[in-house]
């Protein structure tokens, strides 16, 4: 296994929690495609959102939740994983601050993760 190989195989997952409501994955989605170095690195072709259905440990749906999941490739697979997860992290907050601004009742909470890619 080369160096860096356990960052290499990651990727970064989003989730909403709280009284989230049917709009907010997308607007989150378009929130972080328009946060300039993703933004940057996704018309490189090093980055990519995928929303998808969240499942829990055995692939099993959970509800009608959905996630957001960052997938890196290229360059910023390695050295700029670290960098990648608190831009992610301050965009979260940066979405939910305006979400509360411009909208009623309580945002919901804005989970980051990384999580490891199954390379099977």
């Amino acid at each position: 296994m080369a160096e860096g190989d356990g960052v290499a195989n990651q990727d970064i997952r989003v989730w909403l929690d709280g009284p989230a409501r049917p709009s907010d994955i997308g607007a989150l989605r378009t929130w972080l495609e328009r946060e300039k170095p993703l933004d940057e690195l996704l018309r490189a072709g090093e980055l990519q959102i995928q929303e998808r259905r969240r499942t829990d440990e055995t692939g099993a749906p959970m509800g009608l939740g959905m996630e957001i999941v960052l997938v890196i490739v290229g360059a910023a697979a390695g050295s700029l994983f670290t960098e990648l997860l608190e831009q992610v992290k301050r965009a979260v907050t940066a979405w939910r601050d305006n979400r509360s601004d411009v909208e009623d009742g309580e945002p919901p909470v804005g989970r980051v993760e990384p999580v490891h890619r199954d390379d099977r």
